[in-house]
């Protein structure tokens, strides 16, 4: 599979400057070599995620070492090997979660951040999956405790992280509401196994939410919206409900009711994936790989791919994320294996 020689240069997506779409050209890179612990893959498909978009405007600074190619999410094939890497070999069709590189012929990974294809599945499809699971799982489980029987409220519904917070619902046993902002959506949702969903653009969800629940209220929220959002979520809470937060998409600052926080015994919690270390990740692609992973495998889950753009129509692929028009996950495709 990897019997190609490497190449001293590839093509990446690799802005000079930040600003619209269109600073996204294919650009000529020196190939990466992978240090201690970490793998060389050739790409054949890279995800599009929400954090690519603010980075490309500007607005999200990439941690301390990580590449400005773009691209949290890669899969492929796994072409060279770092001292030290003995779980992972050269041939390997892998996923990875990367902290940056993987708009580009090739990447590095982490091996501990490594996930095999699942069986059947194309690379166009597996490339989308790492940073909404890695997101999810960690967010919910970790953070929110989450167990069987919950209910959790999760906020763009037919994004990424809402599609996959309701397919680990399915395999866990908690309920997703979601909000989403067209009927069209929230149908969409429902149909991908939501419990129920709101448009947020007829009103104020909390009461809707709380009716949904018989007045009791969910145990988690999941929240990428901040902001305005924040008071209607901690009133959705159940008493000891958990509000984790992903994102503020509407803005970082939010007013606090200390009075519900104490009368309703809140925790408030949140995390950024991309800035964890290197341990941290892989404790959670291990749970990924035990309890989630054999669900592709069998087909209890399948991947949600929206749609796929050629490395050379990364603008587009970005224009169609920030129009909101998705379901699912966005990717780019590097080569023609990809899809």
């Amino acid at each position: 599979m990897a019997s190609d020689p490497i190449p001293g240069t590839m093509r990446a997506i690799d802005p000079a400057e930040t600003g619209g779409a269109d600073v996204l050209q294919v650009v000529e890179r020196p190939v990466p070599q992978p240090g201690p612990g970490e793998v060389l893959i050739r790409v054949h498909a890279a995800g599009v995620n929400r954090p690519d978009v603010l980075q490309r405007m500007g607005l999200y600074p990439m941690p301390p070492g990580a590449p400005t190619i773009l691209g949290l999410e890669a899969a492929g094939e796994v072409v060279a090997l770092g001292e030290g890497v003995q779980d992972v070999r050269v041939g390997d069709a892998v996923t990875a979660l990367v902290p940056g590189g993987a708009y580009a012929d090739y990447c590095v990974a982490p091996a501990a951040t490594c996930l095999p294809v699942p069986p059947g599945m194309r690379f166009a499809e597996a490339a989308g999956l790492p940073e909404t699971w890695f997101t999810v799982w960690s967010n919910l489980v970790d953070q929110g405790g989450v167990k069987q029987g919950d209910h959790v409220l999760v906020h763009g519904g037919t994004s990424g992280i809402g599609t996959t917070a309701i397919d680990l619902g399915s395999l866990l046993g908690f309920r997703v509401i979601v909000t989403c902002g067209t009927d069209g959506k929230c149908g969409a949702a429902r149909d991908l196994g939501a419990f129920a969903s709101i448009n947020y653009l007829d009103g104020d969800f909390a009461p809707k939410v709380l009716e949904l629940t018989g007045g009791h209220g969910v145990e988690v929220v999941l929240d990428m919206v901040g902001a305005d959002y924040f008071p209607r979520n901690l009133a959705c809470l159940a008493v000891g409900g958990r509000h984790v937060s992903i994102a503020f998409q509407r803005g970082a600052r939010a007013e606090l009711d200390l009075s519900m926080l104490m009368r309703k015994r809140l925790i408030l919690t949140g995390s950024m994936l991309r800035p964890r270390p290197v341990a941290d990740k892989a404790a959670i692609a291990a749970q990924l790989r035990s309890r989630v992973w054999p669900a592709f495998a069998d087909g209890r889950l399948v991947p949600h791919l929206d749609r796929s753009f050629p490395l050379e129509e990364a603008a587009a692929a970005h224009r169609h994320m920030e129009s909101g028009a998705h379901v699912g996950k966005i990717v780019l495709t590097l080569s023609p294996s990809a899809g």
